[in-house]
């Protein structure tokens, strides 16, 4: 697992990069939770979702925001945080110019600045968010929602209130030409804990796998 330093808007940035030997495979960024809540990119979560993106055959890379581990720069409401996951996808997709399919995943915190990238970056071809934080983030900018995804959350979440996920869901459902599919694992928390892990990873590989073989978006 090679570690990596790359160059980010406020300084270097840290991250954890595992190429294929395919030219042209497809290529993931997975984004971590809330850098003032104890979030990393060794998340477990964060670390799970990487593995399960390489395991299918994707180039993956996971990164520290600014301010965390060995990133440079400090917290920045979010804000300067979109443009660490524009960079590191930048970085991504450098290395990897013939990649046709390119996805982003985020868990809490990650997941509402990894949908705010889909809005930027239109040759994302799908998404995974993971315990999207409804409730506290403002998810309105999702206008229309440019590609297809899914949306994973516990019904024991505390954190983010799964009738926030919920809403979420319903507003998305609306939009046209795009399909967003929702799971709300039973039992499950915020930080999907124990067995619940692996439904996690295994609802997440059925999904793409999925969608790999389909050509819409």
């Amino acid at each position: 697992m090679p570690e990596v330093i790359f160059p980010g808007p406020e300084g270097r940035l840290e991250g954890r990069y595992h190429p294929q030997k395919e030219k042209d495979a497809p290529i993931a960024i997975v984004l971590h939770p809330h850098p003032q809540f104890g979030g990393t990119m060794n998340n477990k979560v964060v670390y799970n979702l990487h593995y399960a993106f390489y395991n299918m055959g994707f180039t993956v890379l996971r990164f520290n925001f600014r301010g965390v581990g060995r990133s440079q720069g400090e917290y920045d409401q979010g804000v300067g945080e979109l443009s660490d996951a524009a960079s590191a996808l930048d970085y991504l997709q450098s290395m990897n110019n013939n990649s046709k399919h390119c996805w982003v995943a985020g868990f809490s915190f990650g997941a509402w600045i990894g949908m705010q990238l889909l809005m930027r970056r239109p040759e994302i071809t799908g998404f995974i968010s993971v315990s999207p934080p409804a409730n506290m983030y403002d998810f309105s900018f999702l206008a229309p929602c440019p590609s297809s995804g899914l949306i994973i959350n516990g019904s024991s979440d505390r954190v983010a209130p799964p009738a926030d996920t919920t809403a979420l869901v319903s507003k998305l459902h609306e939009q046209k030409g795009i399909t967003i599919t929702h799971d709300e694992v039973e039992g499950a928390d915020h930080f999907f804990q124990d067995r619940h892990m692996d439904t996690l990873i295994d609802t997440t590989t059925d999904y793409v796998k999925r969608r790999l073989t389909e050509t819409t978006r």
